[in-house]
């Protein structure tokens, strides 16, 4: 039975696909730290970029990007600021991307949420510099 975290899972591997695609080196996926998660790290070029996906099946409630509040791009910064703290990073530049990949060809049935690629891929925008840490 495909829930929220389904749909979330595959957006998030959309979203890798879409970034190895145009270049980036995927160097972690789901990566834990803080108890809390990222959802992508990935470098473009010599860039270290934390990229929040945010999947939906329907704009009817708003755009993907529209559920990041205040509260959540703080917690993307503390643990961005903790990975690179963690692993050293601190020399290189990084900065904190959104991808967003709506999926319009999908449907509920029985609480089952059912994609398929019938004339088409889901639709998938990303947002460079979304947002700045404070750090």
């Amino acid at each position: 039975m495909a829930t929220r975290k389904t749909i979330g899972l595959r957006g998030e591997q959309e979203a890798i696909r879409y970034l190895r695609k145009r270049g980036y080196k995927i160097i972690a996926h789901r990566e834990r730290i803080l108890r809390g998660d990222i959802d992508i790290i990935a470098l473009d070029q010599r860039t270290v970029v934390f990229v929040e996906v945010r999947s939906k099946t329907s704009t009817e409630r708003g755009h993907p990007a529209e559920t990041i509040d205040t509260r959540k791009k703080q917690r993307i910064c503390t643990l961005a600021n903790a990975y690179i703290k963690q692993h050293r990073l601190e020399v290189y530049s990084f900065r904190l991307d959104v991808v967003t990949v709506l999926f319009s060809n999908s449907v509920q049935v029985q609480n089952r949420w059912f994609f398929w690629h019938s004339g088409g891929s889901p639709t998938i925008e990303h947002f460079q510099n979304a947002f700045e840490s404070d750090a």
